[in-house]
Formats: structure tokens, C-alpha cells, sequence
């Protein structure tokens, strides 16, 4: 856990008392670009989950290829072709704010693709990356389903109507991908993984 450093120092008021000044050097300066209202926030969150989907639309074959047990198979190859009706709705969301579809680099998704990737790596192949992938994928699901419903509630602020139920399309595939993921968990796989 980041600590914070607080350091105090005492300027001379004009009727001569003393006051304590307070600077805290976890404090971060915003760079030229920072959002300055909500609704920059949303098309950076947007712009962010676009890249994270695009992403995710190379990653999943990959995990598709390694993973053994065909139910896990057909529920990543299933949440695939959902992911490619994600980036359409992501393009519907900014053609309906009448924004250029454009993504930028999501931090978070890309260290999680790379999390999987080094899981499928570190693990024989069965059911011991069979496990690895699910637990890969349902990180992303969660910071997907954490995504969306941000998005979702800010849009709901911004009056943003025409993409509120867009968003919330996704999201309710997002956690629905996420139970089916724990329900696979849940039955014999992972207990075959021991």
C-alpha cells in the first residue's frame, strides 16, 4: 500500500500568528490533455474499451487454442463472437455522439491479456491451464463489467440516452459471460486440476 507524506510548514500570518501550510506529495498534477468535465472522462472510458475490446478480439483465439476442455472451448469461442458485436456497439455509441470511433491504449486490459498469456505459459497443457484461463478471463470480465457499468452510469448523468441501453446491452452479456465462466469453475474442472 502507497503511504503518503504530508510535510507542514509555518508561514507568518499578517497579524503575526503562525499557520501550518499542508502539502501532500502523493498529489499527481493532471497532464495537458486530463479530462476537465464528465463528459471527457466518458469518451476517454469509451475510447479506452474500444481499444480493450479490439484487443480482447485478438487475445481469445489464443486462449481458445490452449485451453482443453470443450466446454471451456465453446464458452470463449461463444464470448468471441459477442465481443465482435461489443466493438459495433462501441461504434454505434460514438456515432451517436458524433465522435470518430478511435482507441487508446488501455493499460488495464493489455497488463490482463498479458496476465493470461504468461498463466498459459507457466502451465502444462490440461486442465491445470484450463484453470489459469478461466481465472485470466474472469479478470477481464470483471474489469469489463466494472467498465461498462461506469460508462453506463456516466451516460445515464450526461443524459446520453441513445447509448445508455447500448452499454448496458454489453454489460449484461459481460456478467452473464462472467457467471458461465464460474459455473464452469464450479463443476469438475478445477477440481481435476488439483
Amino acid at each position: 500500500m502507497a503511504t503518503t507524506t504530508k510535510s507542514t510548514t509555518s508561514d507568518k500570518s499578517e497579524n503575526g500568528s503562525r499557520k501550518k501550510q499542508s502539502t501532500d506529495s502523493s498529489k499527481q498534477k493532471a497532464t495537458a490533455n486530463a479530462a476537465k468535465d464528465l463528459a471527457e472522462l466518458f469518451e476517454h472510458g469509451l475510447k479506452d474499451i474500444y481499444w480493450a475490446e479490439k484487443a480482447l478480439l485478438k487475445a481469445l483465439p489464443k486462449m481458445e487454442k490452449n485451453a482443453t476442455a470443450e466446454k471451456l472451448k465453446k464458452a470463449i469461442s461463444k464470448h468471441l463472437l459477442e465481443t465482435e458485436n461489443h466493438v459495433k456497439r462501441l461504434e454505434q455509441c460514438f456515432e451517436s455522439l458524433e465522435l470518430t470511433p478511435k482507441a487508446e491504449r488501455c493499460a488495464a486490459m493489455a497488463g490482463l491479456i498479458e496476465e493470461g498469456e504468461q498463466i498459459i505459459e507457466d502451465t502444462e497443457e490440461g486442465t491445470v491451464r484450463d484453470a489459469g484461463i478461466i481465472a485470466a478471463a474472469q479478470k477481464i470480465e470483471h474489469y469489463e463489467i466494472a467498465t461498462y457499468g461506469t460508462l453506463a452510469a456516466f451516460a445515464k448523468v450526461l443524459k446520453y440516452n441513445a447509448v445508455i441501453q447500448l452499454l448496458r446491452e454489453t454489460l449484461e452479456e459481460e456478467k452473464k459471460c462472467d457467471s458461465d465462466l464460474t459455473s464452469l469453475a464450479d463443476t469438475n474442472l478445477n477440481a481435476k486440476a488439483r
